[in-house]
């Protein structure tokens, strides 16, 4: 009880706890993964495919997609993935989609894509039967709109990422976007999703710069993805409404 903010309208925590605290109490459960579940999501579904999201990048992650009769999107780095794990269920080609917003932009009306992730994705299957939206800052406006219409107690959840070691790391891109939601609903606020809004007013006639000043921003370009970083910082450019419906994220939006 100490934990779960339930006497606010609009909370705010951080990761699979935060999930775990929140979501029992909430009439909706918003996940916010910018770079990049959460933006891959948005641009898929945007352009009319079907997300399944899965928690682990292993073998496993190819069975679960010949089962859903689905493709299996891949690592960021082609490098680093297995031409086994890249293979469509018919295992005569390799994807062309990843955990990248980028490889997404051109998607079919009608794909089924399985996207694993170890943040969004774990999430996104953490709330059980309570409703769930992918959202992100291309989407912040429609995301808060179709939130209202579950109920006034929502849960916003900055995904973060990890240390080597596991344990979470608070990304800051994750914040800012949840504070976006957040500042688009009417309620009381918890300390915590204050905290994310103020941030958002802060930064917002700045975001394509601080995202690429930030620690999740400037690893992404590092590694030869500014692309990604560029399309997760457009600012409410989407209509789209991610909703996990049995187990898939689909565009429940114009």
């Amino acid at each position: 009880m100490i934990y779960n903010q339930s006497e606010f309208d609009l909370r705010c925590e951080w990761g699979e706890q935060g999930v775990a605290q929140l979501f029992a109490s909430s009439d909706v459960v918003v996940i916010v993964d910018v770079l990049s579940f959460s933006t891959c999501v948005e641009i898929a579904t945007h352009n009319g495919a079907t997300v399944f999201p899965y928690r682990w990048r292993d073998q496993s992650a190819a069975a679960y997609a010949k089962a859903m009769k689905a493709v299996l999107a891949g690592g960021r780095d082609s490098s680093n993935v297995s031409e086994a794990f890249c293979k469509t269920p018919c295992g005569d080609r390799t994807s062309p989609y990843s955990l990248s917003p980028a490889s997404l932009r051109q998607i079919s009306a009608g794909t089924r894509l399985v996207l694993p992730s170890s943040n969004g994705a774990t999430l996104s299957l953490s709330t059980q039967k309570t409703p769930t939206l992918a959202g992100c800052l291309r989407n912040y406006g429609a995301i808060a709109q179709a939130a209202q219409r579950f109920g006034c107690k929502i849960a916003v959840i900055p995904a973060g990422e990890r240390w080597q070691d596991g344990s979470l790391r608070p990304a800051w891109e994750d914040w800012v976007g949840a504070g976006a939601i957040l500042s688009q609903l009417k309620g009381s606020c918890s300390p915590e999703a204050e905290a994310a809004i103020a941030l958002f007013h802060q930064a917002k006639d700045y975001i394509k710069t601080r995202i690429k000043q930030c620690s999740s921003g400037k690893e992404l370009i590092a590694r030869g993805f500014v692309n990604d970083v560029a399309l997760a910082s457009d600012l409410n450019v989407s209509d789209c409404i991610p909703q996990l419906m049995d187990g898939a994220y689909i565009n429940k939006g114009n």
